[in-house]
């Protein structure tokens, strides 16, 4: 057995499929001085018992290229490590029971095929033609993925562990880490039943136990282990019969997958009687649970063995050899934490993988970038741990995994406002929109109005459909009353940092692209990667000259804090405080916002008094806040930032000022109809780390001409070259319904550009697709084509805005 060393650069906590991934990926990139610390052998928490699948599907982007980039690897891996390993590259079969899941299929056999994956639909013939054994009489048709198959876990987690080994890294089994402690050097001591060891950094991919070595950090994983169950079959004749596997076939409508295992049958259903484990006092996680299963509980899969056998008749006839239950861990949305440790320095987190066979290649690459080079090829905050801020409880993590579980293979509608671990985050004036009638979402866990169905017109929930549905016209109603008359929105959850103290203005000079407003002035400013792509955007709220606020979006808040905090100079008197729980934010737009707000005010607030993106203390009653002018909407309009305290006394004064100026409530639908209008950008859809802020066309904001700043070098070489695409705003001559996220873009039968955000302008009453396209069509007026659920619509390359192109009406 290894012995431990006294210091490594990297360590990693679990050996699980994730944790040999990263090492050996980490050793690829030159960094072989790393160890990895396992409790017991490899492969003992959930790799060892994982029934292997290895699809590419998927209705993320990001999570597609990292599962595309796995099936890869695993075809060539074994040649790589020499270690003896097969992948069985079988292709899969997923079923559609209905029309909206053959659109789902469509969209991500768009998504696949421009990533360069030959995705295909089948019909019932085709699928018959790859599956001998499967009954299609009920099925409309369904999708081919040619790189699905399946890899033994332990051989693929062994093969892993070679290859780091050979590469220099050393692997320390039946070495249980106890706890960490940070020194004063800024290294870890990572302390185990077989000594202590220090590193530079230090990784958390330790399965379901993520949680119990997170609480180490005094980091609160959101992890829940749910009990998957699924069953292995004896040998079945027709199966040993045959020259090969029969493709894995997935019927996501019932909610089971069934594939071939040497001459049997595998079956594993996702059921709706979905089982965590390990939640409480009284269900505590055992000390060591290696190797481990929990009791069988087949009742629980009467429902779906009995669908599967009349699919397939062939399972019917065979006996049950074994049955697998066991713990897989589950985030509140489902995907893993791959990426910095929130809140902890040189910390990372590689776990909470509930599909971590097929993830666990692409997992390694990704974490390692992170460890190594600070910055992901691929934009993945999809995974990223800091999407989760401080409102994920247990209780809300297992809430959410519950539901996910049962609706594991569900379909992934636009507007689905699910219900469970809701409310987390609620504005003071929740109560109020609630009993006006208000449809919620949760944004980062704050609950916000969605819209306001009609009385007497509109059912008060979502229809859920991939078309314009039943809100649709309620929200063109919201939008025409902003543009005609007034409109009010509580928009709670803004990330906002007060930074303050002397140089504050030079240190953030140095971290944006381009310049800071002036005191008493607002602006837009974005922040880059080292490799001069769009790391996040924030608008400033310059107070003096070395006193600031920064707002950004609320799913941002714990990613920009520890971005903000790792470039602080050491001894600096910059003060950064987190103030977003304090203050609540009220939009109040439209051209008769003035007219509402001069009579509960005593400020001027005309033009020359007080200028589009200009700032004022207000005082509204008994509350001090401060007005800043400015309108995500794209009309004359005001955001007012209260402390939350007075939020509700602040809303009604306004209502009531505004009521003999048709004001209304609207709601973030129709603020998002209205942004796509005015081509506001939205971070994480058209800004991203996929993209620089030259290709997003916000060259204005991008001043290369400044001494230093973090990615200058790398947009200096972008601007000599050009960038390759550039973000341009489309009118589609759609149908019913609205370019999707990553639709494809087309020109002359070639791929062009993905559409990033897409949605109805009711102002303008045209379908708009922000989109990033190939720099030469970037261009007003290019005629294009939009893929819109397998159906292409013409579209043509529109000049932003859209909406009131000389900011008029802002500025009024």
């Amino acid at each position: 057995m290894a012995q431990l060393p006294s210091h490594a650069r990297v360590v990693i906590i679990g050996g699980g499929v994730v944790g040999c991934s990263s090492l050996y990926h980490i050793a690829k990139m030159g960094w072989s001085d790393c160890v990895l610390l396992e409790k017991n052998e490899l492969t003992s928490g959930s790799t060892w018992h994982a029934a292997g699948n290895c699809p590419s599907f998927s209705g993320s982007w990001s999570i597609m290229k990292m599962q595309r980039y796995s099936t890869a690897l695993y075809t060539r891996l074994a040649d790589e490590v020499d270690y003896p390993m097969n992948y069985h590259n079988t292709g899969s079969i997923r079923l559609a029971h209905s029309k909206d899941r053959m659109e789902e299929f469509q969209h991500v056999v768009g998504m696949a095929r421009h990533q360069g994956i030959d995705f295909d639909m089948m019909t019932t013939e085709e699928m018959r033609a790859a599956h001998p054994f499967l009954e299609t009489h009920d099925i409309l048709g369904g999708v081919w993925d040619p790189t699905d198959g399946d890899i033994d876990p332990a051989q693929l987690t062994q093969a892993f562990a070679k290859g780091a080994r050979d590469l220099g890294a050393k692997i320390i089994r039946f070495a249980p880490v106890t706890d960490v402690r940070r020194l004063a050097s800024g290294e870890w001591e990572v302390i185990t039943a077989q000594g202590s060891i220090r590193c530079e950094k230090v990784v958390n991919a330790a399965g379901y136990r993520a949680a119990e070595v997170g609480r180490f950090f005094g980091r609160d994983v959101p992890s829940v282990a749910m009990a998957h169950q699924y069953l292995v079959t004896e040998s079945v004749p027709e199966l040993a019969a045959l020259n090969g596997k029969v493709p894995l076939l997935r019927d996501p409508d019932i909610s089971y997958y069934l594939r071939q295992e040497r001459d049997g049958l595998i079956l594993g259903p996702y059921e709706w009687q979905a089982t965590p484990h390990w939640v409480n006092e009284n269900d505590p996680m055992p000390e060591d649970f290696s190797f481990q299963l929990y009791p069988d509980d087949l009742e629980r899969l009467e429902f779906y063995i009995e669908d599967a056998c009349r699919r397939v008749p062939i399972l019917g006839k065979a006996g049950i050899q074994k049955v697998i239950n066991g713990p897989i861990p589950y985030t509140p949305d489902g995907n893993p934490l791959v990426g910095p440790m929130p809140g902890v320095p040189n910390a990372f987190e590689a776990c909470v993988f509930s599909f971590g066979i097929t993830q666990g290649g692409g997992a390694g690459k990704v974490l390692a970038e992170w460890v190594v080079e600070g910055e992901t090829e691929w934009d993945m905050w999809s995974i990223d741990p800091r999407r989760f801020t401080g409102y994920v409880t247990k209780e809300y993590t297992r809430a959410k995994a519950v539901e996910l579980y049962q609706r594991e293979y569900a379909i992934g509608y636009p507007n689905e406002e699910r219900p469970a671990g809701r409310p987390a985050k609620t504005s003071p004036l929740y109560e109020t929109l609630r009993a006006k009638g208000a449809v919620f979402g949760a944004r980062a866990g704050w609950e916000r109005a969605c819209w306001f169905p009609r009385a007497g017109k509109d059912e008060a929930e979502n229809q859920l459909s991939f078309h314009r549905t039943n809100w649709f016209d309620a929200v063109g109603e919201e939008c025409k009353a902003v543009q005609e008359a007034v409109g009010i929105l509580d928009l709670p959850g803004f990330a906002r940092f007060e930074v303050s103290g002397d140089g504050a203005a030079a240190w953030l000079e140095d971290l944006i692209t381009g310049a800071l407003p002036k005191p008493g002035r607002i602006g837009l400013v974005y922040f880059a990667t080292k490799s001069g792509r769009i790391l996040t955007e924030m608008t400033v709220t310059r107070f003096a000259e070395d006193h600031f606020w920064l707002m950004t979006a609320s799913g941002a808040e714990w990613h920009d804090r520890d971005w903000l905090l790792a470039h602080l100079p050491a001894d600096s008197g910059i003060k950064i405080d987190n103030v977003t729980a304090a203050w609540g934010t009220l939009v109040l737009t439209g051209p008769k916002s003035r007219a509402v707000l001069t009579q509960v005010c005593e400020n001027d607030l005309s033009s020359e008094n007080f200028p589009w993106l200009s700032h004022q203390p207000i005082v509204i009653g008994m509350a001090r806040g401060r007005a800043i002018r400015v309108s995500y909407a794209g009309e004359l309009g005001w955001e007012i930032h209260l402390p939350n305290e007075y939020m509700v006394g602040v809303y009604q004064a306004l209502w009531t000022a505004g009521e003999a100026e048709g004001i209304r409530d609207f709601g973030i639908y129709a603020l998002n109809a209205m942004r796509l209008e005015k081509c506001y950008r939205s971070w994480k859809e058209d800004l991203s780390t996929d993209f620089s802020p030259l290709a997003g066309a916000l060259d204005r904001f991008v001043k290369l001409d400044k001494a230093a700043f973090v990615g200058r070098d790398a947009l200096l070489q972008e601007k000599q070259k050009g960038p390759s695409e550039r973000f341009v705003p489309l009118i589609v001559d759609a149908g019913t319904a609205d370019a999707p996220y990553l639709a494809t873009i087309w020109k002359d039968g070639e791929r062009v550009g993905l559409v990033t955000s897409g949605g109805y302008g009711h102002r303008i009453g045209k379908s708009i697709a922000l989109s990033y396209v190939r720099r030469d069509l970037a261009v007003e007026g290019t005629a294009l084509e939009v893929d819109i659920f397998g159906e292409r619509f013409s579209a043509v390359v529109g000049s932003e805005p859209l909406y009131d192109p000389s900011n008029s009406r802002l500025k009024s």
